[in-house]
């Protein structure tokens, strides 16, 4: 029996992706970039290329950094779509707050995403976050203080965690990265 490979990670899996996690149809999506239904589908099926400038108003409308919408680090044709190396992760995030993320997800067309998080020492997000998702993280190294609701919580290695949808917010006050293995559903880069 042969097995037929998956294809390869695209722009436009992800792309679909996201805009189906964010609840747009194709026609919405299209009026919020003031393009054709007919364009960003051909950009969705990879028949067409956008351009940066295209890259930027995508990842404006789908709420995620442009470096997310980058190609893909090369995989040798077996591994591709189920083995993700250490040294090909994709780069996710803004990594302005003091958070280094990459996708170990081998992309974005699953139900989940899985994120390799690096909080360094003395950060925080600055702000409340509240997403339409359900989140794990199990905690590998270093100390996090997270609060969710009204709780706080100080998670040190082996510690894992749960958000369904509620406001949350970390910080990382103290000197040594935290690394934290992140779940989420559905996709958010």
């Amino acid at each position: 029996m042969q097995h037929s490979d998956p294809a390869p990670p695209t722009l436009g899996a992800d792309l679909r992706a996201l805009r189906r996690a964010r609840g747009l149809t194709l026609q919405s999506m299209a009026d919020r970039l003031g393009r054709s239904v007919g364009w960003l589908s051909q950009v969705e099926r990879d028949l067409s290329e956008p351009s940066i400038t295209d890259l930027r108003h995508l990842a404006a409308v789908l709420d995620v950094p442009v470096s997310t919408l980058f190609g893909h680090a090369p995989t040798p044709a077996e591994e591709t779509g189920y083995v993700v190396r250490s040294n090909s992760r994709r780069p996710i995030g803004s990594g302005a707050t003091g958070l280094v993320e990459e996708l170990l997800s081998p992309d974005l067309t699953d139900g989940f995403e899985m994120v390799h998080s690096t909080f360094q020492p003395h950060s925080r997000i600055g702000e409340v976050v509240t997403r339409p998702t359900q989140e794990v993280g199990y905690v590998i190294s270093g100390k996090l203080d997270l609060r969710i609701s009204d709780r706080a919580f100080t998670l040190c290695p082996g510690d894992s965690f749960r958000i369904r949808g509620e406001p949350f917010e970390w910080i990382n006050p103290y000197d040594t990265p935290a690394v934290v293995i992140w779940v989420i559903a559905p996709p958010v880069y």
